[in-house]
């Protein structure tokens, strides 16, 4: 499974910078560059941290993607 998220879309919808964001949720610049391109996978505490501050539930900011198998 890969998880998904909207992170670069709503840190630019609410005119943030990654480190703005990086400051309110108390992590650095390239957590959030990483967590934006897919190459890292948030705690739970800071997957919440990001969702508490656009105010969005966490199933709006993250989802699960399946991979699918493939049969031949």
């Amino acid at each position: 499974m890969t998880l998904i998220n909207h992170v670069k879309e709503l840190r630019a919808k609410h005119g943030y910078t990654q480190g703005d964001l990086a400051e309110k949720v108390g992590a650095t610049r390239q957590t959030i560059a990483a967590i934006e391109k897919g190459n890292y996978v948030p705690s739970l505490l800071l997957g919440l941290t990001i969702c508490d501050v656009f105010q969005l539930k966490m199933e709006d900011v993250f989802r699960l993607q399946k991979e699918e198998k493939n049969i031949e």
